[in-house]
């Protein structure tokens, strides 16, 4: 067997040295257990990949390693620079390495963690082979008279890696090297670690492309990724790789590329240390280790590991890049407070925050919008400098940001920065509509004192002192009146006042300042106008009468004396009615309905007044008819200006008041004005309307004249009805009652008495306003004397005075007389001729069967249990002479009846 690296020769001088010193025996036993059971525990696998890394490095070709199981022995092979002198030496030194500066590890120990595995291990090379066997060792010390029980008491075993051999083994075909374990205890979990470590493995040894486990294989593929990163896959993982000056950093991300910061980790020097780290990303540095790489060297510095991971930062997408800062956390180490520090300062003075206008910013340099939006990040990217974009200025981005000392501007604050800025309307509406969609409702009014730009070309603070006109309305100066283009619904939801173009006509304002002693302007007249084009048809606004308007003539007259052109009322008014016509210009400028809303009429004007405190508005007849009404009017709702209807132009008159939608409902109050004043002022060939009636009420047939077939017979209140209401009534009927010319029938005379007493009696009429009539209506419808007729007072006085001399006096003699100024048959003396015969009415069939019909049918005609039955019953009034009656009632009650024969 040849043996290629020297083997014999380091053996014997081991062995020289042990036999010359026991206590170097233990030495070297006490330093490879210390490092198979302490530093170097758990990390096999590492080791064995971490030399692969380096073969491969040392080769300068892309690594490759395989670990695979032949029953209880365990495989690991590679590619890359073969087996060495000083290599084999390194391997048996225990406290020496051959490896320069370049090779990921430090000490070139890390092998002896494979003792830990198996107490024999081959290293089998395309240059050679060699192999470490402990029992090979033991048999040594024994021929060399060696005592190795100073071993034993010490709870040590011989030391394994102290005596190499030379070994005839080849590496697998295709590999240059080859690491074989034999008869390791648990060979299966070797190979479970071996897979879980690994994708981090490749990570960690660049140099390594390619790891296969028994049948699983997993690769690292690199390509470009953003700005100085590259984006890394390992197995199924995949990573943003970004090589500092000092350390190489990663960065996990998603399937959909986000980014995944890392919450805990340890520092990777370049495999995993016992350093616990809280960075966002994995990070892999030379680091000064101990000996068993698990700690750093007590006094070296970690913090240049920190240079260049801001501009790295700087490279990411601009989301994800706050992601790459560290999270407020407690130091897992004193290394890990070190890195933190130093990041932070990094991250701090590096413009890696992404702002609106596409720069890179400090975070100090930064204001950063709360949840600004796409839309709000475009208004205000002028306005304010340094504005963060919005995918860092919400929740942890926003937060982190503020820890670097970055400026957070609430809503209110962000609404603070407008003050005073002179931008068009419609700018501003698009930044309500950005913080409408910002803002949630409980938060609103955090914008209570955002700009808002008027009509009149002012920018006032807060919307709760302006007004969103609901119509698109031009300049208004005498309300703070949103300008239309800046109009949106964020506005009322922080105060804004919603107004319709009436609202705005209606305003105290615009009123004191159409009575300015001083004049109104033309302008001011012209944007009246303009807003009265929006208001709704037939909208009337007290007060706006009072606008002063030029007419046909130049002069200058209020709105409400003017009418238009065509106006349909011209055609009804008297010769010397008061109004103007408005001037041509003024209708071509702003149209008739602009015109009309302000009140220049095309028809009658009206009056409205909620609450009235007298008749003083300028009301024809006004005083007369505030008297007629029972206590005082709790509104005054008129048709004005009546009076200067043409007396013979009635008809059409009041075809144009029943056929306007706004004057028809004022003629439908009987007690209000106009129904009251048509009544008695207004005249149908010469008879006032309240003194005709309608064609389907006979009430006063004969007395009254039928009204004309007009439009206005389908309104009552402008008829007579079936009652007197008032004097003037009262006097009409009876002068009509006493005109002999005018056939009566019995029946309505009945009623036209009767209709008169009740409106006496009920106080709607005062006798003193009505002269008693010279001539009267009977009852049998003949015009007589007054002084010739009786009022009936009773239904028993019919059989006794003549229809021809009586006067019905209905339910209220007494009022009727009072009106005529006549007496009642009360005031007659009526004598029974002869005695009669009393009889009980329960004895005769005839009358009790009357009785008990008149009980139930008409109690009022009910018998008294006595009545007197004469044959043939005669009385005899005073005045009248006898008189054949079918029944009489004595004053006290005496019920006398003619024998039923």
């Amino acid at each position: 067997m040849t043996d290629p690296f020297g083997t014999a020769a380091l053996r014997r001088a081991v062995l020289d040295a042990w036999a010359a010193s026991p206590t170097r025996l233990i030495e070297d036993a006490a330093v490879e257990h210390d490092l198979v059971v302490g530093g170097y525990r758990d990390r096999a696998v590492t080791e064995l990949i971490q030399n692969a890394a380096d073969a491969a490095r040392r080769a300068d070709v892309p690594g490759r390693v395989a670990l695979r199981l032949e029953g209880p022995t365990l495989h690991c092979t590679n590619v890359g620079a073969p087996l060495t002198v000083s290599g084999v030496r390194a391997l048996s030194a225990l406290r020496a390495s051959d490896k320069g500066g370049g090779d990921v590890g430090r000490y070139g120990v890390g092998f002896t963690a494979v003792r830990a595995l198996t107490a024999r291990v081959e290293v089998r090379s395309l240059t050679g082979s060699i192999v470490f066997d402990t029992e090979a060792t033991r048999g040594a010390l024994r021929e060399n008279g060696i005592d190795d029980a100073v071993l034993a008491a010490r709870g040590l075993d011989v030391p394994m890696f102290r005596l190499p051999w030379p070994s005839d083994g080849t590496p697998t075909a295709g590999w240059d090297t080859e690491i074989v374990l034999h008869d390791v205890a648990d060979v299966e979990a070797v190979l479970d670690t071996a897979t879980a470590e690994a994708g981090d493995l490749l990570l960690e040894l660049p140099t390594i492309d390619r790891i296969t486990v028994g049948d699983h294989d997993i690769g690292r593929v690199e390509a470009a990724g953003p700005g100085a990163w590259s984006t890394v896959t390992v197995g199924e993982r995949s990573y943003l790789r970004g090589v500092a000056p000092h350390a190489t950093w990663y960065l996990p991300v998603g399937a959909d590329g986000e980014v995944l910061p890392v919450e805990t980790d340890v520092l990777r020097a370049p495999t995993r240390s016992d350093e616990v780290t809280t960075l966002p990303a994995f990070v892999v540095a030379d680091v000064p280790m101990q000996p068993d790489r698990r700690r750093v060297l007590p006094g070296a510095d970690p913090a240049p590991l920190a240079d260049g991971y801001g501009a790295l930062v700087a490279d990411l997408p601009p989301a994800a890049r706050y992601l790459a800062v560290p999270r407020p956390a407690v130091p897992a180490s004193a290394v890990d407070g070190v890195l933190r520090e130093a990041l932070t300062a990094e991250l701090t003075e590096t413009a890696w925050v992404p702002g609106v206008d596409g720069r890179s910013y400090p975070p100090r340099a930064v204001t950063v919008v709360d949840r600004l939006t796409d839309d709000l990040a475009a208004l205000l990217a002028d306005v304010i400098p340094g504005l963060a974009e919005p995918a860092v200025s919400d929740g942890d981005a926003a937060r982190t940001l503020a820890r670097l000392g970055a400026r957070v501007l609430r809503p209110a604050e962000t609404v603070e920065t407008l003050s005073g800025l002179a931008r068009p309307p419609s700018w501003w509406r698009s930044v309500y509509a950005a913080f409408d969609a910002l803002l949630p409702g409980s938060e609103v009014a955090e914008c209570a004192a955002i700009p808002v730009p008027l009509t009149d070309g002012r920018t006032v603070t807060g919307p709760r002192t302006v007004v969103v006109a609901e119509e698109r309305v031009g300049a208004v100066s005498w309300a703070r009146v949103v300008h239309p283009d800046a109009v949106h619904p964020l506005l009322r939801r922080l105060g804004a006042t919603p107004a319709r173009a009436v609202d705005l006509l209606a305003d105290p304002v615009l009123a004191e300042r159409l009575v300015d002693p001083d004049g109104v302007p033309d302008a001011l007249v012209d944007e009246v106008l303009a807003v009265a084009s929006l208001a709704p048809e037939h909208t009337t606004v007290p007060g706006l009468g009072e606008l002063p308007l030029r007419d046909e003539a130049g002069a200058d007259r209020a709105a409400d004396e003017l009418l238009l052109p065509d106006a349909p009322v011209l055609a009804v008014l008297s010769e010397d009615h008061p109004f103007g016509v408005v001037h041509p210009e003024l209708l071509a400028r702003h149209g008739a309905h602009a015109l009309r809303v302000v009140g220049v009429g095309t028809t009658f004007g009206t009056v409205v007044d909620d609450t009235p405190l007298g008749p003083d508005h300028d009301l024809d007849d006004e005083d007369a008819w505030w008297d007629s009404v029972d206590g005082e009017p709790a509104d005054v709702r008129a048709v004005r200006d009546l009076e200067w209807v043409d007396p013979d132009r009635w008809a059409a008159a009041l075809d144009l008041l029943v056929t306007d939608p706004t004057l028809a409902p004022l003629l439908t109050d009987r007690d209000g004005y106009t129904a009251w004043w048509l009544r008695r002022h207004a005249e149908i060939d010469g008879t006032p309307l309240g003194l005709l009636r309608r064609p389907d009420d006979d009430t006063f047939d004969g007395v009254l004249d039928v009204a004309p077939a007009l439009r206005a017979v389908t309104v009552p209140a402008l008829w007579a009805r079936d009652r007197v209401d008032d004097a003037v009534t009262a006097r009409a009927l009876l002068a009509r009652l006493g005109d002999a010319e005018r056939p009566v029938r019995p029946g309505v005379v009945v009623r036209t008495y009767a209709a008169l007493g009740e409106a006496v009696a009920a106080d709607r009429v005062d006798v003193r306003d009505v002269d008693p009539p010279d001539e009267v209506r009977t009852l049998a419808g003949r015009v007589v004397r007054a002084d010739d007729v009786t009022v009936l007072g009773g239904s028993s006085w019919i059989a006794v005075v003549p229809p021809d001399r009586a006067v019905p006096g209905g339910a209220h003699p007494d009022a009727v007389a009072d009106l005529l100024d006549l007496d009642t048959t009360a005031a007659l003396t009526v004598t029974v001729r002869g005695g009669g015969d009393v009889v009980a009415v329960a004895d005769d069939p005839v009358l009790a069967a009357y009785a008990a019909a008149a009980t139930d049918a008409l109690p009022s005609l009910a018998l008294p249990s006595e009545i007197v039955v004469h044959d043939d019953l005669v009385v005899t009034a005073s005045g009248i002479g006898e008189r054949r009656v079918p029944y009489w009632v004595d004053p006290d009650g005496t019920v006398h009846l003619e024998r039923i024969r």
